[in-house]
């Protein structure tokens, strides 16, 4: 494969050798440089990347993954992700190129955006990318018109429609503006038929942070329904996409085992083994949220005192905040701030000792901007200029969005991986194939293994009926 992943790609990590410790000597060689000024930079631990999709293979074993680019494109782990085989779901003309250009084949990748722009679906047919969505009878006209595969009788051109979820208590609700409702559902289905396009399946989205694994029994539920409507209607249906929201971190409010469990129950159900369906899920913050660190520079501060007449701080000074000036902002690396309303936490680089006094303290983006604000309410002990703090779990949408708007990358990423991972990615040694009692090498160490055959449950939804 062009482009395929190489020692020459990344750190090899030894054993005994962390993550932390390549931070370190990073934070250590930007301080020092004399050249070149750097105010922020990524580790990325390419070994997490091929961890999370053994488990995934272990916890969704019916489920085939593709990985949504926008979430993160950086090259490395485009990289990993096609050794590891995984397909790609493409939002728009940029992200296909990036794919595309490291050997990824049109067969897999997938065109999910259910609106796109004309000159991006006719560059989809020129590079042999015919599998595409829709959720509205202009966008079917609009792929008509503008893929010449939609054309003659010979049609070589795969819809998937999606549709809405009850996405509610989702933090990201991507049902606002996504997805068709049951209701007009074989509307849909007849256009495509007069137009003599072929729908092949349904895929929906539950939205980012669900705390309700059972949405996705409701959906699959849901896909059941609208799989037979389109059946009744003539179309070949065999693709089921159950889309994203799976969690990227250890500790998130419903795990993915717990998810898992759930998806498993209700395709048994529904869409048993053996029925003719290919399972896809298109995930992106699962793979690389916790593979990411950044590293980020002080590059200004200033103290600020807080008129509160008879107080004083503990050294008898009057009190105050202190206000940090980054090199990353919420208009860039830290735009989770106001996607995801989060506020990020930083670990001090250098620790602090247990007699030092916190001070109120903010951390606040480079842009000249009262809204460029990263955390406040923060307790830190006296930083300076030139400091390094570290964030960790920054892998999802914090350079990604750079492919949205036709932007390139500009934070420096450092790959790492341990041999371990590398072997596995290799196919030296593969967990799955490993003795039960074995302690594997290369087993997951925060995926659950042991428990992904606890959670089973039978889903209680019955298909929604159409109004």
């Amino acid at each position: 494969m062009a482009g395929r992943l190489s020692e020459a790609d990344f750190v090899m990590v030894e054993e005994g050798f962390s993550t932390r410790d390549l931070l370190e000597q990073l934070t250590l060689g930007a301080s020092q440089a004399t050249t070149e000024e750097v105010a922020a930079f990524f580790v990325a631990d390419l070994g997490a990347v091929v961890r999370k999709h053994f488990c995934f293979l272990t916890c969704l074993p019916r489920v085939r993954p593709f990985y949504a680019v926008k979430c993160n494109n950086s090259p490395g782990v485009l990289k990993v992700l096609a050794e590891l085989g995984l397909g790609f779901s493409c939002a728009n003309k940029a992200e296909m190129e990036l794919v595309q250009h490291i050997g990824v084949p049109a067969s897999k990748i997938i065109y999910g955006n259910p609106c796109k722009q004309i000159a991006h679906i006719k560059y989809a047919a020129k590079h042999g990318v015919r599998l595409l969505s829709f959720d509205n009878e202009m966008e079917l006209a609009k792929v008509v018109k503008s893929h010449p595969s939609a054309k003659g009788a010979a049609c070589l051109l795969r819809m998937v429609l999606c549709i809405a979820t009850n996405d509610s208590h989702s933090r990201s609700r991507l049902s606002l503006k996504f997805g068709v409702s049951l209701k007009s559902c074989r509307q849909l289905f007849e256009d495509a038929k007069r137009n003599h396009v072929e729908v092949v399946g349904v895929s929906f989205h539950i939205g980012s942070g669900c705390p309700d694994p059972q949405a996705y029994a409701q959906s699959i539920a849901d896909a059941r329904l609208v799989f037979e409507m389109g059946a009744e209607l003539g179309h070949r249906m065999h693709i089921l996409d159950l889309g994203g929201g799976f969690p990227g971190v250890e500790g998130a409010k419903v795990r993915f085992e717990e998810i898992s469990s759930v998806i498993n129950s209700a395709l048994d159900l529904y869409f048993p083994e053996g029925c003719g369906v290919d399972i896809l899920a298109k995930l992106g913050r699962y793979y690389v949220t916790s593979a990411f660190t950044l590293a980020v520079s002080i590059i200004a501060k200033k103290e600020v005192l807080l008129e509160q007449p008879g107080r004083e701080e503990e050294n008898g000074s009057a009190p105050k905040t202190i206000l940090y000036q980054l090199g990353e902002g919420e208009y860039g690396i830290f735009n989770s701030v106001l996607f995801d309303n989060t506020c990020p936490t930083p670990i001090l680089q250098k620790k602090p000792s247990t007699e030092q006094p916190l001070y109120s303290s903010s951390l606040w983006g480079p842009v000249i901007d009262g809204c460029d604000c990263i955390a406040e309410g923060l307790w830190l002990p006296q930083l300076h200029v030139g400091d390094w703090l570290v964030f960790e779990n920054m892998g999802a949408y914090t350079m990604g969005m750079g492919s949205l708007l036709g932007g390139a990358q500009t934070c420096r990423i450092t790959y790492a991986m341990s041999r371990v991972a590398w072997e596995a990615l290799r196919g030296q040694l593969l967990p799955a194939e490993q003795d039960e009692d074995a302690e594997g090498t290369c087993r997951p160490l925060s995926c659950g293994w042991e428990i992904t055959d606890t959670l089973c449950m039978r889903p209680v939804f019955t298909p929604a009926s159409i109004m």
